[in-house]
């Protein structure tokens, strides 16, 4: 019998940090354990979004790039296939954000659920 893979998760992680982690079991639909990062190259120090737990195969190690609110951001997702092998986000400084990157921050936080799958 197959045992399920337990990954690290994350449901919300801002300036490399994870908000509350936790650990959860993968199931067959989403076999994977996965780190995703959200990160906006045109905001100087901004580290941008992460988040972690189990992601199905055709989403692993993949990159998506798009535009909001006129900022650039970058989705990487990255998957692994053992035990806790996607490590806690973890460590960073603060960061002050201009008021275009912080309301683009926001908007870009409300809607993140949608990108994990």
């Amino acid at each position: 019998m197959e045992t399920a893979l337990t990954c690290n998760e994350c449901s919300v992680g801002i300036l490399g940090k994870c908000l509350i982690p936790d650990s959860v079991e993968c199931d067959a639909s989403m076999p994977n354990c996965y780190t995703g990062k959200a990160a906006f190259p045109s905001i100087s120090g901004f580290l941008g979004f992460n988040t972690q737990g189990c992601l199905a195969s055709a989403s692993c190690n993949s990159t998506t790039n798009g535009t909001i609110l006129g900022a650039t951001y970058t989705v990487t997702r990255t998957c692994c296939a053992t035990d806790n092998c996607n490590p806690v986000v973890s460590g960073a400084g603060s960061v002050q954000l201009s008021l275009t990157a912080a309301a683009s921050a926001a908007l870009v936080a409300t809607v993140w659920g949608s990108w994990q799958y």
